[in-house]
């Protein structure tokens, strides 16, 4: 018999061993409350135990069974902290029992972080049924492929059956429209069986328009004073709520066994407590989880470094951030375009990804043109290069796009495949947005399920949005912006699997597992010895750069690059480097390796070698 995991939460109901469960909400600003069971309508009080909490053990409602609170004013709402829902974010929270999921991979002990290649999904659109299930259709195929992380994205349970999962309210419940709790974690398991680890994305930093009913009974969950992008801040200062959030981070890493979290847009977590509820998240999961590897990696717009750092080169805290920076330098050179963010990085882009591959950050405390000259970044040469996740695609930069296009319809292909192979031979952690590996055509736009005032709300909001984009400043070409909440716009963001077959996708798919066997063979095994100040520029201009990283037992990894249409006239140092080539591992095209002693590149060409100091 397999393995079973339960994690005891503050929040929520526990199924207890002799058939009944204990409830218990925090509801601060309620003088009583009652529990409701569903369909029945029977009901029974809750007793108040001070703090604003509320606590009942009863068997009013049993296992696979369904439940509301009901406040004093007749108002019924779902469990926050529900492992499951019934149907919608309205309607009623379904009591499970963890422990009945037998595990079968349960000697799973995950893979380090240096042999991290992360793969980041849409349940909803990854295949054509949308579901959990239809993800595990397809793990021999991302095994085959050569990446080691399937990373999903938020499966919290939102508001309506289709959006991106930022929006989600209930943030226990995986959502029904993916298939539920059990779905999920037999997905885990068959990832486990196929040696790959599995990451979630979660979001601390707000909650959804739709299906939010804190403020009915807890409106001490939020901090008025203090507003985000998405509406009143979070008081993560209360026990209570600090509570809700690790204890959050805990349930999806023990009770469904994920390898790893991405924690979204922590810059917008403003909490000044002392350790920050990220630190705090982090120190608590490394206390409590040590038969495993288990990752944490961050969104952070400022460019710091503190949730990085090393000790003696164990991870502490987080083991990776999403470097924006590569993203952003990367794309300008694959388009050159400068509306929005692309703006910090229009000029010497060339020079600035060199910056990025040697050192980790473009910028470490520069002035942000995009910023209106604020300054962004901290140093950031002392981490090692595998504290950087590096993207040239992810559902951000693609789905936030007015028309969700992907780069491969944008950029050149031999654009698209020199920088693919700076990403996924780089000593950086590489991640791929599903479809790249193909080059899918398919779309990956933004999308929702709201409806009435909020929908309307929603689709001019996204439009609206665009409105410091030149292509969009007139609000009639805004018009043409996708509806988010048009079912088609949802449809048209799947992945199309047959263009696997034809030509030039197939291809490209070659390539990609190409790039990433080498990964595994050449790069994988020197990156626990890169340590800090590791990367190092041999030459940078308008046409290439040379990125060179020392190992700790002497020895380089080198990287050449020319990233325009035109060949590269090699700097005397690149020259000198070149000489010093013993085992080129990679090169776009044949002979260019050679080439570079005769003092050239080829336009688009990546040649990557391991040498000698």
């Amino acid at each position: 018999m397999g393995s079973r995991h339960a994690l005891q939460l503050t929040w929520g109901a526990e199924a207890l061993s002799n058939g009944g469960a204990k409830f218990r909400l925090w509801a601060p600003a309620l003088e009583t409350l009652t529990l409701l069971a569903v369909p029945s309508g029977k009901t029974q009080p809750m007793q108040k135990v001070g703090d604003g909490w509320f606590e009942l053990t009863t068997d009013l409602v049993g296992i696979g069974e369904s439940y509301l609170f009901q406040l004093p004013n007749g108002m019924r709402v779902p469990d926050p902290a529900a492992r499951c829902q019934r149907r919608d974010v309205h309607g009623p929270s379904r009591l499970i029992d963890p422990r009945a999921f037998e595990w079968r991979c349960t000697e799973w002990r995950g893979r380090p972080w240096e042999e991290a290649v992360v793969y980041e999904l849409h349940p909803g659109t990854f295949t054509p049924e949308g579901t959990f299930s239809g993800i595990e259709s397809k793990l021999d195929t991302l095994a085959a492929l050569g990446v080691t992380i399937v990373e999903l994205m938020p499966v919290a349970q939102f508001g309506g059956s289709r959006g991106w999962g930022y929006d989600g309210v209930l943030l226990y419940a995986p959502h029904v429209v993916y298939g539920g709790p059990e779905p999920l974690k037999h997905l885990i398991d068959a990832a486990h069986e196929r040696g790959l680890m599995v990451f979630l994305d979660v979001v601390y930093n707000h909650f959804g328009p739709d299906g939010n009913y804190l403020h009915s009974y807890a409106p001490q969950f939020f901090n008025p004073a203090r507003h985000t992008p998405w509406g009143v801040a979070i008081a993560y200062d209360r026990a209570p709520v600090r509570k809700f959030f690790i204890e959050n981070a805990l349930y999806w890493l023990e009770e469904y066994r994920f390898d790893g979290l991405r924690l979204d847009a922590i810059d917008q977590i403003r909490d000044d407590g002392d350790p920050s509820l990220v630190a705090e998240i982090a120190a608590t999961v490394r206390a409590r989880i040590t038969d495993r590897h288990v990752h944490l990696t961050t969104e952070d717009d400022r460019n710091i470094t503190s949730l990085h750092a090393r000790d003696n080169g164990v991870v502490t805290r987080c083991s990776g951030e999403w470097n924006d920076d590569f993203h952003h330098a990367a794309h300008v050179i694959a388009t050159g375009e400068s509306d929005g963010y692309y703006e910090d990085y229009v000029e010497t882009p060339i020079a600035k990804m060199a910056r990025c591959l040697a050192e980790g950050y473009i910028y470490q405390g520069e002035p942000s043109p995009f910023r209106h000259g604020a300054l962004r970044g901290e140093p950031s040469a002392e981490l090692p290069p595998t504290a950087f996740v590096d993207c040239i695609q992810n559902h951000d930069q693609i789905g936030n796009r007015a028309f969700g296009e992907r780069l491969s319809m944008l950029a050149a292909p031999d654009a698209v495949e020199a920088l693919t192979a700076v990403l996924l031979l780089s000593p950086h952690i590489p991640m791929l947005f599903m479809g790249e590996e193909w080059a899918e055509t398919h779309p990956f736009c933004f999308f929702t399920d709201f409806h009435g005032d909020l929908g309307r709300q929603v689709r001019e909001g996204r439009r609206n949005e665009f409105k410091r984009w030149s292509a969009f400043a007139d609000p009639k070409n805004r018009e043409h912006i996708p509806d988010p909440n048009a079912l088609s716009t949802f449809e048209a963001s799947r992945l199309d699997w047959s263009e696997i077959q034809t030509s030039p996708h197939r291809e490209r798919l070659a390539y990609v597992k190409r790039l990433l066997r080498l990964r595994t063979e050449h790069i994988v095994p020197l990156l626990a010895g890169l340590g800090e100040h590791a990367g190092r520029v041999l030459a940078s201009d308008d046409l290439g750069f040379g990125v060179a990283w020392s190992h700790k037992d002497g020895g380089n990894i080198e990287m050449f690059a020319a990233l325009t249409g035109d060949a590269w006239i090699l700097p005397a140092a690149i020259r000198e480097a070149a000489a010093r080539q013993t085992n080129v591992i990679f090169e776009t095209h044949a002979g260019a390796a050679a080439g570079m002693e005769a003092g050239t590149l080829p336009p688009w060409s990546v040649v990557v070698s391991l040498g000698g100091p």
